[in-house]
């Protein structure tokens, strides 16, 4: 499995972006996708993920911000982020987890997301 991530950039706080992470190879073999992402000086938190069945799991600070969402058709995974705010800047990567016994975990190039205040 590849992932190509993009829609990163600079916004202003309380502006919006979409970010994309499209999947390629053995994509019928995902269980799960979505973002992480890491700050500077910060560990990598778990942001948003989506299971192929469209269900839907946040963290709590993105929680009424943030909207996941998948195409199946298209192999790809969006996060729409709204009311963003200057704590949001991070490198943001998408993942996907194949679960063919073991869970094997895959990762996407980050895409930088800078929020200013």
């Amino acid at each position: 499995v590849q992932l190509q991530a993009s829609g990163g950039g600079l916004v202003q706080a309380g502006g919006s972006l979409r970010l994309s992470c499209a999947a390629s190879g053995s994509t019928s073999s995902i269980n799960t996708s979505g973002w992480y992402r890491q700050a500077p000086g910060k560990q990598r938190e778990f942001v948003a993920g989506i299971t192929t069945g469209g269900t839907p799991t946040y963290t709590d600070s993105v929680k009424g911000r943030f909207t996941i969402s998948r195409d199946n058709a298209k192999n790809t995974v969006y996060l729409q982020m709204n009311g963003l705010k200057p704590e949001d800047t991070a490198v943001y990567y998408c993942f996907a987890f194949v679960v063919i016994g073991a869970i094997q975990d895959y990762w996407g190039q980050g895409t930088l997301v800078t929020v200013s205040s």
